[in-house]
This record gives C-alpha cells, sequence and structure tokens, in this order.
C-alpha cells in the first residue's frame, strides 16, 4: 500500500513537473514577461536583464527534477529540489491571488491559463504529494542501473536546456498565441451577435438622514427593498463596481494601430487585399541591429519588384522611431502600437508577419527569415 502511494505520487508529480516545464519552455520568451512582472511586483525589476535566462532554466529545472524523480536517480537531491520549487511557486501564486498583482502565474503558459487561485490550489496538491515524496524518498528505487540512470539524467540536462534556447532562436513550435498562422485577426477582434457581456455588480454606501444609520448593499438588493422609495435614505459617495461574471472576449482585444500623429490605421493595414509584410519591433533598444539590415534590404526588394506594403511595427516613441529609421535607412513606413500586443504578435524582435486581408499567412523569427527567391516562389507568384 505505501509502496503504491509512493508510486502515485512519483508519477504524477514526475509527469507533471515535465509537462509544465516543457510548455513554458516551449515559449521561453513569452515566460520572462512573466517573470518581469513578478520582478516588478516585488520591486527587482534590476533582475530583468536575466528575466530570459532565469526562464530558460525554470523551466529546464522543472522538466530535469521531474524526468529524474520518474527513474529513480539522485533521489535525496531532487526530494530536496521539489520540495523547495514547489514552496517557491505556492507563495508566489498565494500573493498573485491574495494581492492581486499577478492575474495569470504561467505555470503552463499561454496553453493552459489559470487564475492565481486554482495555481495556489494546484500547487497545495502538489506539495502533499511532494511531501510523501520528501518523507519517503530513502523508498525510491531507481528504474536503471547507477550508470545508465547517471547518463539518462545527463541527457536529460542537456535536452531540457537545449529546448529552451531553440524555441527562443526559432520560435515556439507550437504556437499558443491568439497571432498565430492561419489566424484572421479582424475575425478574433470581433464579438458575435447574442455574446453574453460582462456581468457587473454594484455596492451602494447609504446612510439615513434622520438617525445617521449606514448600510451597505448590492443593486440588486437596493431595488428589491424598496428602500429608494424612502427618502430619508441617501446614497454616499460613489457606487463600488465589481465583476462578478466573465462575459465573451474576443481573443484579440488590443489592438490600435496609429500612425505619428495617432490617426488610427487599423482597419486599413487589416483589410489589404494583398500581401503585405510587417517587420515588427516592440523595443527598438533591443531589436537586433544586423537582422534589421537584412529585412530593410528585403523590403526593398518587394517594394521594387511587387509594389508590396511593408511596415515597422514598435511601441517606441515616434522620436526613437524617427531616429532609428534614419540610422538604418529604413524604407518601410512607420506604425505604433502598444508593446502588449506586439509581444504576443510574434516571439521574436524583431519579428516577421507576412498577411493578407488580415490573414497571417507566416510569420519567421530573425533567425529565420527567408530570402526574397523563397517568398516570391513560395507566395508571390501564386497570388
Amino acid at each position: 500500500m505505501k509502496n503504491g502511494l509512493l508510486w502515485f505520487c512519483r508519477i504524477g508529480v514526475g509527469l507533471l513537473f515535465i509537462f509544465s516545464g516543457l510548455i513554458k519552455a516551449n515559449d521561453p520568451l513569452g515566460f520572462s514577461y512573466k517573470l518581469e512582472e513578478y520582478f516588478e511586483v516585488f520591486h527587482i525589476t534590476f533582475l530583468n536583464g536575466l528575466a530570459l535566462c532565469f526562464a530558460i532554466l525554470l523551466c529546464a529545472m522543472e522538466m530535469i527534477l521531474g524526468f529524474a524523480l520518474l527513474i529513480g536517480v539522485r533521489t535525496k537531491k531532487v526530494a530536496w529540489g521539489l520540495l523547495l520549487i514547489i514552496i517557491f511557486f505556492a507563495f508566489l501564486t498565494f500573493y498573485s491571488a491574495f494581492f492581486k498583482v499577478v492575474q495569470t502565474c504561467g505555470c503552463f503558459g499561454d496553453a493552459i491559463p489559470l487564475t492565481p487561485w486554482q495555481s495556489f490550489s494546484k500547487d497545495l496538491v502538489l506539495l502533499l504529494l511532494i511531501i510523501v515524496i520528501f518523507k519517503n524518498k530513502e523508498n525510491i528505487r531507481p528504474l536503471f542501473s547507477p550508470k545508465t540512470g547517471e547518463r539518462l539524467f545527463l541527457v536529460s540536462i542537456a535536452l531540457s536546456v537545449g529546448f529552451g534556447f531553440y524555441t527562443y532562436s526559432f520560435l515556439p513550435i507550437v504556437d499558443f498565441l491568439p497571432y498565430k498562422v492561419g489566424v484572421n485577426i479582424p475575425d478574433e477582434m470581433k464579438t458575435p451577435p447574442g455574446a453574453v457581456p460582462d456581468e457587473f455588480e454594484s455596492t451602494y454606501n447609504l446612510k439615513n438622514k434622520k438617525t445617521g444609520e449606514t448600510k451597505s448593499m448590492t443593486d440588486k438588493e437596493y431595488l428589491k427593498t424598496g428602500i429608494w422609495k424612502d427618502n430619508n435614505w441617501e446614497i454616499q459617495g460613489t457606487p463600488e463596481s465589481k465583476l462578478i461574471k466573465k462575459g465573451f472576449e474576443p481573443k484579440i482585444r488590443d489592438l490600435s494601430i496609429q500612425d505619428a500623429q495617432r490617426n488610427d490605421y487599423t482597419t486599413e493595414l487589416l483589410g489589404n487585399p494583398f500581401y503585405s509584410l510587417w517587420i515588427v519591433a516592440y523595443d527598438l533598444k533591443k531589436t537586433d541591429g544586423a537582422a534589421i539590415n537584412r529585412l530593410n534590404a528585403l523590403a526593398a526588394n518587394l517594394t521594387a519588384s511587387f509594389n508590396m506594403r511593408t511596415i515597422l511595427l514598435t511601441s517606441a516613441s515616434p522620436t526613437d522611431a524617427a531616429a532609428f529609421a534614419k540610422k538604418y535607412h529604413l524604407i518601410s513606413e512607420i506604425f505604433y502600437a502598444d508593446g502588449v500586443p506586439l509581444k504576443s504578435m510574434i516571439r521574436s524582435n524583431p519579428g516577421i508577419i507576412l498577411l493578407k486581408n488580415g490573414t497571417i499567412i507566416n510569420k519567421w523569427h530573425y533567425h529565420t527569415v527567408p530570402d526574397y527567391d523563397h517568398l516570391v516562389k513560395e507566395y508571390l507568384q501564386q497570388q
């Protein structure tokens, strides 16, 4: 019975840690953005420059610990590692939930969004399972000989760390974001007819002018009790509004594209019936200069040969963008959008998106940008 419980905990924790690490390692840059949110909450933003390294290593650690637990190597160190990391995660998720600071913990990346309370509950269950493992760490038996187990352990380290660096360098293998290939952006921005809107509840603070008595009640109670008919009761201050039921929310809800004069170009750019090339560089200070030079040459050829519209989309200020354009002799038009949707569009700075009539035809990391001949053969000769 005891051995069966240990195996249940071992398999459950091992697989969940591997899954959690693998999902986040699929998009380490996205996970690093989440870490930066936590750094801001705890006032340690000086670590922002290390967020990506932390993201890759933390994802790798989860996968390595989970795999080591399953095959039964370095059991004492693995048990301690599991216990410390789950206590750390539980603290973060509780802090997020209780103080309402980071509303999605990123435990399973963008694949399975969890609220902070859901994440904290998950961590509590894991903590219980890990306590069982920790107390019985002497009884964990390896699946392989010591020599084979160590070799497999070292291979898991190389693969776990390497996977994170690979997806960072060449985009996520599976794209869980709203701007995935094949998506029509205008369609994802629409709210369908009959969609249920958000439901809010207002709370009134009331005071009786005669007796001085005070009370609070919701808008429904206010109407149901008929207290509004009594002129002695008056509302104090502004009613407090609270979301009680989430309604339909478009997958893309925060995209607004403007020029330097704040004229809106969202509809025009997304409604272009021809191919257009978007160079997305949310932070020009961190944008790879050599990649911009290559993309500028590609844009020049596409514009000259096919009159293709090419744009640089950034969250930088118009002043910084103008200086950037002058430095690199950009031929692309420059437009502006908030950094949040730009980070979601593509995990690369710069990243390249090929669109037609608002549909994402393909997108590339700047490490894998196709050359002019490939683009022409693959797309433009077929239009």
